[in-house]
């Protein structure tokens, strides 16, 4: 092969895109709920003091499309309040035993905190709402504990503080207990948790 043509293939070769292996989510199941349930005090408290956050009107359900450009989002979204937020507990952070949800407005929070600005990010980047569902859980001591459940075509899976790692919601080792209305966030609903929930 002669030196020009080498040089020649060497440039096409150099102009031509690069193909990159897809980001392609997992798949996971959809949690099962049970229908209406009490609502937490904590969400309660926050719409009170943030009426315009919650006088949302029902909905119909959606799911979030997963593509690698969505998948990539939500891991942002996700990584990002993890990092921007230094964890305090409700105690230390407001002084009270009673359930404070609210945003990050000094940098501090415990998990309600964080579940919150990634539920409001995401909305901001065009998420749907009814797709970003604040949920209840109990650790393995059994300990409550608040998460945001994303519910997409491929199942539903949680972003956590305690974790960067985006799973789907029977690899988290919790007891799901209530969580948001897919169509009315102000109306919570049981979860059925599985007998076997692995941790991962």
């Amino acid at each position: 092969m002669s030196l020009r043509l080498i040089i020649a293939t060497l440039l096409l070769l150099a102009g031509a895109p690069v193909a990159q292996a897809a980001n392609v989510p997992p798949r996971a199941s959809a949690a099962t709920t049970l229908g209406e349930t009490s609502i937490p005090y904590g969400w309660v408290d926050f719409c009170g003091r943030r009426p315009s956050e919650c006088a949302q009107p029902a909905l119909p359900a959606r799911d979030v499309k997963l593509t690698d450009a969505s998948w990539r989002a939500l891991d942002r979204v996700n990584r990002q309040v993890n990092a921007a937020i230094e964890p305090v507990s409700n105690l230390d952070h407001w002084g009270t035993i009673l359930d404070h949800w609210d945003y990050p407005t000094d940098g501090k929070g415990d998990c309600k905190i964080f579940a919150l600005a990634k539920r409001k990010q995401l909305i901001d980047a065009g998420f749907p709402r009814q797709a970003l569902l604040m949920t209840i859980v109990r650790d393995s001591e059994g300990q409550g504990h608040a998460i945001l459940t994303v519910a997409t075509d491929r199942g539903d899976f949680i972003l956590d503080n305690l974790t960067d790692d985006i799973r789907p919601w029977t690899a988290t080792g919790y007891r799901f207990v209530k969580r948001q209305s897919r169509e009315d966030p102000n109306i919570w609903v049981a979860i059925d948790t599985p007998d076997r929930v692995s941790s991962r």
